[in-house]
């Protein structure tokens, strides 16, 4: 009998760059840079805050990979407990069976998420979490004997996945002209940004008043397709897309009067603000209100395996808990083993190193270290919460003027994104063309690396002034 080796070689960094450009598609990402350019950045490493190219080179994760890595990199506790797991079961399905790393975190999910949330439907990702929550939504319109309201809303330029449902509810509508028709039923209302309310049709005041004003539009919007029609509202507690708009004061409790009134479910998507980005496990706790539907990914694992899903009341779940009615729906890798095995390590940690409350401690020096670059010229605002904030770029600061498409072109994609990360930050200026920098840096940080941050941006910035 022979065998054969299947040792890898270690690659070098030519092998792994013409690999890339013949065989690898990047996700959201423009592929001349590898066919026509110089190579893709390849990170090979990560611990703690930083992490490593294939040139040896070292970067603060200033974004925790894409807002996932909420307990930092390296981790081998977690990578310890994916290999108990895989040792021990290394895959079964939850169609019709169970395993107990699922059953029990489905158990500490509910016990964290507010009020009567108390059953979880799992997926491996943000997209299908929410595409679980609309075919649910409707669906349990239909139990209920109104097929009818099938309709959602959700609001400007948000974003909540790529699957064909999940994209109706998406606000970006660029990213929709191309695989059009997309599932029908999706509307859009006004978003949170208060620095730009007067383009969105709001005639000054308090931010308070600013978030009556865009609670009254969902109210508004029900009212107008027929409460009859709709069958839930979509919103983050913090919106991502367009550079982090928190909810002023009163607009999720003026939402959920709305929800009520006109009985649309209200659902939380926490794909980003779960899991410690607000202060928090669930975001919605911050903000003071309680969703009929969460849905969740990203950082119940920190990234360590592929994990998502959708927590939901017992009002929703009561016509399935009895008879004969099934939710025909899920995923082959939903509910994990080893995916739910690390969430629980990963949650552990949480508790153990108090990351929720180092947050908390720390999310106004956050915000007071980026307020600083306030006084550059670019600069246009600092906005966000907990550890998730963002600044917009702008030409003119007294008349909030932005970028044509040519200088958004020029600015962000040809010189801030490499600029920033030649520096030794990983971040992101928005590559849907938004003059906006994200950050959103693991929960383990505090002041120093706030500073250093400070100190990356304030330089970059600067020069990308001079070249406008």
């Amino acid at each position: 009998m022979t065998t054969t080796s299947t040792t890898r070689a270690e690659r070098t960094e030519a092998e792994l760059q013409a690999m890339a450009r013949d065989h690898l598609w990047m996700h959201f990402a423009r592929q001349s840079v590898m066919t026509d350019g110089p190579g893709v950045p390849i990170i090979t490493r990560g611990e703690g805050h930083h992490i490593w190219d294939s040139q040896g080179k070292k970067y603060i994760d200033g974004l925790s990979g894409l807002f996932v890595v909420n307990a930092g990199h390296g981790r081998k506790r977690l990578a310890d407990a994916a290999a108990r797991q895989a040792e021990q079961l290394a895959f079964f399905p939850i169609w019709s069976y169970a395993h107990p790393s699922a059953i029990e975190l489905a158990d500490r999910l509910a016990d964290y998420a507010p009020g009567d949330l108390n059953h979880v439907f799992f997926s491996t990702g943000g997209g299908e979490a929410v595409e679980t929550a609309f075919k649910l939504a409707k669906y349990y319109w239909k139990l209920q004997g109104k097929p009818t309201k099938h309709k959602v809303i959700s609001r400007f330029i948000a974003y909540h996945g790529t699957p064909q449902g999940a994209l109706a509810i998406t606000g970006l509508p660029d990213m929709k002209a191309m695989f059009e028709p997309v599932t029908p039923g999706g509307f859009r209302v006004p978003n949170t940004n208060y620095y730009r309310a007067e383009e969105m049709g709001f005639a000054g005041g308090t931010p308070e008043q600013f978030g009556l004003w865009a609670a009254n539009r969902i109210e508004e919007m029900i009212q107008f397709e027929g409460p009859d029609t709709v069958a839930a509202v979509f919103l983050e507690p913090v919106q991502n897309s367009g550079g982090c708009f928190p909810p002023p004061a009163g607009y999720f409790q003026r939402v959920r009067e709305i929800c009520d009134k006109y009985d649309v479910l209200l659902v939380s998507d926490e794909v980003i603000c779960a899991f410690g980005r607000i202060g928090e496990y669930f975001a919605c706790d911050a903000y003071g209100y309680k969703p009929d539907m969460i849905t969740f990914a990203k950082a119940v694992t920190s990234g360590y395996s592929p994990l998502g899903g959708t927590i939901v009341s017992d009002r929703l779940y009561e016509p399935f808990a009895h008879g004969e009615a099934s939710f025909p729906h899920g995923y082959t890798f939903g509910g994990h083993p080893v995916s739910t095995a690390v969430a629980l390590e990963n949650l552990d940690i949480f508790a153990e190193e108090g990351l929720l409350e180092n947050v908390k401690a720390n999310s106004a020096a956050f915000r007071a270290t980026l307020e600083k670059l306030l006084d550059l010229p670019i600069v246009g605002d600092v906005r966000g919460d907990g550890y998730f904030f963002g600044i917009e770029l702008v030409k003119d600061k007294a008349t909030k003027e932005t970028f044509d498409d040519d200088e958004a072109e020029r600015l962000l994609r040809g010189f801030l994104s490499k600029a920033l990360f030649d520096a030794g930050l990983y971040c992101r200026a928005d590559d849907r063309g938004d003059p906006v920098i994200q950050l959103a840096p693991p929960l383990t940080i505090g002041q120093s690396e706030f500073d250093e941050i400070e100190q990356i941006l304030r330089s970059v910035l600067t020069e990308a002034w001079t070249r406008l």
